[in-house]
């Protein structure tokens, strides 16, 4: 497990409350809760699910990212 590092948030008592909930009936702590919605709203959860489904080894990823991003910069004006 990734170490983890404790951080204060100030949450509109609407949004704990509900965080709460989902965390109970999820069989999560409030602070799991938090931060899956955290990485959904920062796209993390994206990437992470795009590297499980990616079959391209890292220096086959890498080499077609900058294919790609040479090609988009030639389109540009």
């Amino acid at each position: 497990m990734a170490t983890k590092r404790k951080v204060t948030v100030y949450l509109d008592p609407e949004v704990a409350r509900a965080a709460k909930v989902r965390a109970a009936r999820s069989e999560k702590r409030d602070s799991e809760v938090v931060e899956d919605a955290l990485r959904v709203y920062l796209g993390i959860a994206a990437l992470d699910q795009a590297q499980e489904l990616s079959t391209l080894a890292e220096d086959e990823a890498l080499e077609l990212e900058y294919k790609e991003l040479h090609a988009a910069r030639r389109k540009r004006p």
